[in-house]
């Protein structure tokens, strides 16, 4: 049918993000627990951390990690690899400026926004259940639409003798 998206979020995860002094040397990197997958229904939640879909009892996890951070005609790109089911693929998020808010003492917090599209049969998620009549119930793209809210640290610099 093809005719609605269905949204989903995973509600468990963590990661870095390293703010360089100049920011295309940025880095980040994100593990997410692939069961905390939740689409708003256990049964299809279910069903997509099966053998169909992500494979969580085999691949608990998924990963980005940026390999470059890059600004093309006032535009910024994080590029990186993205693993799901043991398969990396190189992405390219498209980011949003980020806002940043000192909250004094080197502290602060920081708000990104990026978005990307896969095809999900590159990542092996192959499933495509059919409807009698209808044609398949999957389409390839999955759209990836990132909202990050981060707590910047104090840069602490110690010295070894």
């Amino acid at each position: 049918m093809m005719v609605s998206k269905v949204r989903g979020k995973f509600a468990s995860f963590e990661g870095s993000i390293i703010t360089a002094a100049q920011p295309l040397e940025s880095a980040v990197s994100v593990t997410i627990d692939a069961d905390s997958v939740d689409t708003g229904n256990e049964t299809r939640d279910e069903h997509v951390r099966s053998e169909d879909f992500l494979a969580t009892a085999k691949y608990p996890t998924i990963s980005f990690t940026s390999t470059g951070v890059r600004n093309d005609a006032d535009q910024l790109y994080v590029d990186g690899d993205l693993t799901i089911r043991g398969v990396t693929r190189p992405v390219m998020l498209n980011v949003e400026i980020p806002q940043f808010v000192s909250l004094g003492e080197g502290s602060g917090k920081a708000g990104f926004s990026a978005t990307t599209e896969i095809n999900r049969s590159e990542f092996g998620v192959t499933f495509n259940g059919v409807i009698p009549g209808s044609g398949v119930t999957l389409g390839e793209k999955v759209q990836i639409i990132l909202e990050v809210e981060a707590e910047l640290l104090p840069d602490v610099t110690a010295e070894v003798d």
